[in-house]
């Protein structure tokens, strides 16, 4: 016999759903999803299969709508049941809600109410984009949708070319051409870049390499699906100087590898070039410093 999930205290509980795979769900959504007394959803039909495929009973429960249209009446609505005592799970029709996503609008004016407002974490595209793309995760920027006109588009571009950290953002597969190409014409041909589509489904694909060389791939091969975009950051030129200075401050405190790695990671160059210049200053002092053994 399945437990029978405690009651839930009433508020808005964002409940994170697969991405693809159906199988990519807590056991604690599906534990909300059975016990709460309202499911609102971005997509009722897809929450209803969701929930079929699981065998969570709806019973006599309400599914209602909530999306992009539903307003300032959707949002009262559900207020109104959370302040008479219900619970109401919250699904988007993929993924974690407000990433992207219609919910945010909903569980901030919930939460300016005064009202519970909590989260089941789980599937979403975004990390698992990085997680695949190869590229730097220590600092990364989510930028949603990009514009579908050309003029915002490239502007957008521009703006998130100039940030220091690897950028993601979604992109349709009838548009993703001329993203590409505008990227490229920006002077980012040469930044690493990673194109994941239809991540967790039968056919998830990362195609990996330069802007420029992810084009080419896309002439080629257009892709179909759902896609995510992971653009590396962009380096300023560091000078010799620049980098034996910052080697130095590291190496009075660190070993060589774990100088090499912080210096590398610092300026955004390759590890095995700035631990050659380790190793080499090393040399020319005599001592690379008080941690300069490699153990």
């Amino acid at each position: 016999m399945k437990p029978i999930p405690a009651p839930l205290d009433p508020g808005l509980y964002l409940v994170a759903t697969p991405i693809g795979n159906a199988r990519d769900i807590t056991l604690r959504a599906l534990d909300i999803l059975a016990s709460a007394d309202v499911i609102a959803a971005e997509d009722t039909r897809t929450a209803r299969k969701l929930l079929s495929i699981h065998g969570v009973a709806l019973g006599g429960r309400p599914l209602i709508p909530y999306h992009d249209h539903s307003g300032a009446d959707g949002r009262a609505g559900i207020t109104k049941l959370i302040a008479t005592g219900k619970s109401v799970a919250y699904v988007s029709e993929a993924g974690t809600p407000l990433i992207a996503d219609p919910g945010f609008a909903l569980a901030r004016e919930i939460g300016g109410a005064g009202h519970l407002v909590t989260t089941a974490p789980g599937a979403s595209a975004v990390p698992a984009a990085l997680c695949l793309s190869g590229l730097p995760t220590d600092r990364f920027l989510f930028a949603g949708f990009a514009p579908a006109t050309a003029g915002a588009r490239k502007t957008w571009l521009a703006e998130l070319l100039q940030v220091p950290a690897t950028v993601v953002f979604y992109e349709s597969p009838g548009r993703i051409n001329a993203t590409l190409t505008q990227l490229c014409d920006l002077g980012a041909k040469d930044r690493n870049a990673a194109l994941c589509r239809e991540l967790t489904k039968k056919f998830e694909e990362v195609r990996r390499g330069t802007l420029a060389q992810v084009l080419t791939s896309v002439e080629d091969r257009p892709p179909k699906g759902e896609i995510v975009m992971v653009v590396e950051r962009g380096h300023d030129k560091i000078s010799t100087r620049d980098m034996e200075a910052a080697l130095r401050q590291a190496l009075s405190s660190m070993r060589v590898k774990d100088a090499a790695a912080t210096v590398a990671e610092t300026f955004g160059l390759p590890k095995r070039q700035v631990y050659q210049a380790a190793l080499a200053l090393g040399k020319d002092d005599g001592d690379a410093g008080k941690g300069g053994k490699e153990n």
